[in-house]
């Protein structure tokens, strides 16, 4: 089964420029309450996804860096520790649900590499809730 049912497009997600600030991504993900979010660049590209961890070593990392001084830093500047894995829009729903297992959202791309969406882990959870329960009734 296609994954595109379980997506929440782009157009509804919270995502951050790979040009923007550290101070910008920062209150971004304050704003909206996240741990993570994820980054494209200027064409659309989904090249990562920045979470707390990352910006606090970064924080740690570098001397003289406090949060007034944040918007001098890029985004572009800051290590992504974890690289969380990107699927095509093509991919099938078992291929999600292992990487849902390490990230709280699933990034998707096209064919081309450009950041359509996520799928949150809670909608992936949900569908095999779902599938089991579904299963269950026809046992």
């Amino acid at each position: 089964m296609n994954i595109a049912f379980l997506l929440t497009p782009k157009s509804e997600v919270i995502y951050e420029y790979i040009d923007a600030t550290m101070r910008q991504v920062i209150e971004r993900m304050e704003h909206h309450g996240y741990t993570a979010i994820p980054l494209i660049d200027k064409q659309g590209k989904y090249v990562g996804t920045l979470t707390e961890g990352d910006l606090l070593w970064k924080l740690k990392n570098t001397a003289n860096l406090n949060f007034k001084n944040t918007e001098n830093v890029k985004v572009s500047e800051i290590a992504i520790r974890t690289k969380h894995k990107s699927v095509s829009i093509n991919a099938d729903v078992e291929s999600i649900i292992r990487l849902a297992t390490t990230q709280n959202f699933v990034p998707v791309v096209d064919d081309e590499g450009i950041f359509i969406g996520i799928i949150k882990r809670s909608d992936i959870i949900n569908y095999c809730y779902n599938a089991i329960k579904k299963e269950k009734k026809l046992l």
